[in-house]
């Protein structure tokens, strides 16, 4: 019975060390050591892709945002402000219907064939509002030079970035809106167009976050 005892207070006691061992290095050393190598290599990327504006932290370099003009009485849709260069449509973000208290930026496609009547309408919709709102004295888009991504949603909707074929699109659109030159503007979307990663992964791409700071501090210069 003594032995019974004995051998069964040893093997809890073992247990517990065991825990408390794996604790320590699993729970504690491991998380430290992860975290000291992500914040010294990888300072940035461990810290959200932030970017930051006026010393201030603006928005990530990973998620899209809207430029949008505030909502008017009766409306459910604002209206793009024009002033900015715009993202990507993001038609399909979910609604968050579980916690109601927070307004929470949920991630979504929208899961529409490419026949589908709802998305061809969409994009129909989408293409004529490229053309009328970025046809401005002295230029005309036409309906053939509006890009795919300025009509479609990414597979998140949150996609950060656009073609410089969409960016060059907007740019006498912009450079009107604030009295800028279009050579001004044009060069800020050259200045701000990424290649492929690698050189080989991905298409060229331009983050219109980082695009729109640098609009604003030229504006700011006028």
């Amino acid at each position: 019975m003594n032995n019974s005892v004995s051998n069964t207070v040893r093997l809890l006691w073992a247990g517990l060390r065991a825990l408390l061992v794996l604790t320590l290095v699993t729970g504690v050393i491991y998380p430290l050591v992860v975290t000291g190598v992500a914040q010294a290599l990888f300072h940035d990327k461990a810290n959200g892709s932030e970017i930051k504006a006026d010393g201030k932290v603006v928005g990530s370099s990973l998620i899209g945002q809207s430029y949008d003009l505030p909502l008017k009485k009766g409306q459910q849709t604002p209206d793009p402000d024009l002033a900015w260069f715009q993202g990507r449509p993001a038609n399909g973000l979910g609604a968050n219907s579980v916690n109601t208290q927070y307004k929470l930026l949920l991630s979504g496609a929208t899961n529409l064939s490419a026949d589908s009547k709802v998305l061809i309408q969409q994009v129909n919709e989408a293409k004529a509002a490229v053309v009328k709102d970025n046809s401005v004295p002295g230029y005309t888009v036409k309906a053939s030079e509006v890009p795919a991504d300025a009509v479609t949603s990414s597979g998140s909707g949150l996609d950060p970035d656009i073609s410089p074929a969409y960016a060059e699109l907007q740019v006498h659109r912009v450079a009107e809106k604030n009295n800028l030159s279009v050579a001004q503007v044009a060069k800020l979307v050259e200045d701000h167009t990424e290649g492929r990663t690698l050189g080989f992964i991905g298409e060229p791409r331009v983050n219109v976050l980082e695009l729109n700071i640098a609009l604003k501090g030229l504006v700011a210069k006028h």
